[in-house]
């Protein structure tokens, strides 16, 4: 499988601008939700083949989001590859267990990212 369509999700405008303008620089197709509800309503209009999940978020955060991704049948096979601040060995375990895939800590560095996104392929 070909990674082609992205959903980042981050509460950041910056952060979504910065990861945006990464994966649109090598070809990707991106679309952004700043929060668990905007994410799953990207979800249903269009299933990317991999989700950036931000930690840190108002409201429900990502290793909940990312949990309720991977449990929900239609969205199990999406690969999650969080991407925060959160840089603990402890949060990096968690966000596996919820279903992530990947975990890449803030700031990115846009090389190790795009390896990470290959990787899922």
């Amino acid at each position: 499988m070909s990674i082609q369509n992205v959903l980042i999700v981050d509460d950041s405008k910056t952060e979504l601008m910065y990861l945006s303008d990464i994966l649109k620089a090598k070809g990707l197709s991106v679309r952004t939700a700043e929060n668990a509800e905007e994410a799953l309503k990207r979800l249903q209009e269009l299933k990317p083949d991999a989700i950036l999940m931000d930690v840190v978020m108002p409201g429900q955060n990502g290793f909940q989001l990312t949990r309720s991704i991977h449990r929900t049948p239609d969205y199990a096979d999406i690969p999650i590859i969080m991407c925060t601040s959160k840089s603990l060995e402890t949060d990096r375990v968690w966000g596996l267990r919820q279903g992530a895939k990947d975990y890449i800590t803030k700031p990115v560095n846009a090389q190790d990212l795009m390896e990470k996104i290959r990787a899922l392929a």
